[in-house]
């Protein structure tokens, strides 16, 4: 068998390259040295005088977990893949012959960013990226929530009592292990959805309530662009509408209109937008046991065109990176999320960068 030298993997990196290898644009547009002064903060090494193994490269290490959240990929699937696939190891700067990062290693360094609460620094981190190069908020903003899943719980009646007030039921106090396993964060909520045209033709009376247990990723997109300005990460029940007054609104959006759906009216953020100087666009809800007025329905209409915008964000999430929380806890969830917000970004800086190109062009 012909042994492979370095001409042979030039080769198949030129094929790859023009097969269209996605994470070679990415290295070509997005600058990953932008994130390393916030990922040095956040893992605090030690200067290396006492010895031992030099950790691996901070940005490297990044660049690895947007590799896992392109790609939906658990720790042990990620290490298998950056050691077998030529354009995983031409992403991250490795050669045949150097070391990579196992799965534990992964795991480490994405719970240490997490313990230090590093992801929403690195998100604005980006967001400042977009913003130098011309993609500023000038347009309005859009807001709304999906639900993200979680592996369900098996709990006790008992024991999601004490969930739901707070406290850690005896039992897996006594079981650190069984507690390690135990989410106390992700919660059940009913998730509503439009019922299925039956055989015969009909459509039952009420809409379909499907049991969801996980988390909640509520985003403010701006109008223009599409991208993801603000963001935050919930239990799945909590309420959609208090977020609006929990800093996802921005006010660096030169333009003061705020769409979102009838979950988001209410009293409370009415008075907050208009005392923040925001210019409500939230659907207005239809009144009980009455018919919606037609004015209403047009106005709602109108506001639909742009409020569905935001759909698309969620749409591409699960459908290109598989939106799905693995892991234990609020915290690494917010981390989960954040990440998944991080690269929906970048390939959305990816696009728009294409298009500008490509009118430049013309």
């Amino acid at each position: 068998m012909k042994q492979a030298d370095c001409f042979d993997v030039e080769e198949r990196l030129a094929r790859l390259s023009g097969l269209g290898d996605q994470l070679e644009v990415f290295s070509r547009t997005v600058d990953f040295e932008v994130f390393r002064p916030d990922l040095e903060l956040a893992l605090a090494y030690s200067d290396g005088n006492k010895g031992g193994r030099p950790p691996f490269d901070p940005v490297l290490m990044f660049k690895i977990l947007v590799i896992q959240t392109l790609n939906n990929l658990s720790d042990e699937r990620t290490e298998y893949l950056v050691n077998d696939r030529l354009s995983f190891m031409r992403f991250l700067g490795l050669a045949l012959s150097d070391r990579v990062p196992d799965a534990k290693t992964v795991w480490l360094f994405r719970e240490r960013l997490t313990q230090a609460g590093a992801i929403e620094r690195l998100f604005d981190r980006f967001d400042a990226t977009l913003r130098n190069a011309g993609y500023l908020l000038m347009s309005g903003q859009i807001l709304d929530a999906t639900l993200v899943a979680a592996p369900k719980q098996r709990n006790t009646n008992g024991e999601k009592v004490d969930l739901r007030e707070g406290r850690i039921p005896q039992d897996w106090q006594d079981k650190p292990a069984k507690l390690s396993h135990k989410d106390r964060h992700a919660r059940w909520t009913l998730k509503f959805t439009k019922a299925k045209r039956q055989e015969d033709g009909t459509l039952p009376a009420t809409d379909l309530a499907i049991a969801f247990f996980g988390y909640k990723s509520h985003v403010s997109i701006d109008r223009k662009f599409r991208l993801i300005r603000k963001w935050k990460a919930t239990d799945a029940a909590a309420s959609d509408g208090a977020r609006l007054r929990e800093g996802l609104l921005d006010k660096t959006n030169t333009a003061s209109s705020v769409w979102a759906d009838t979950a988001y009216r209410s009293k409370a953020n009415e008075d907050f937008m208009d005392k923040e100087g925001f210019v409500s666009k939230v659907h207005r809800k239809k009144p009980h046991l009455k018919p919606m007025p037609r004015h209403i329905q047009r106005s709602n209409a109108g506001k639909s065109v742009i409020r569905s915008r935001v759909e698309h964000v969620f749409a591409d999430q699960k459908s290109q990176t598989g939106l799905f929380v693995r892991t234990v806890g609020i915290n690494r969830a917010t981390m989960r999320i954040g990440l998944a917000n991080i690269v929906y970004n970048m390939r959305g800086f990816l696009f728009l960068e294409r298009w500008r190109d490509r009118r430049t062009l013309d």
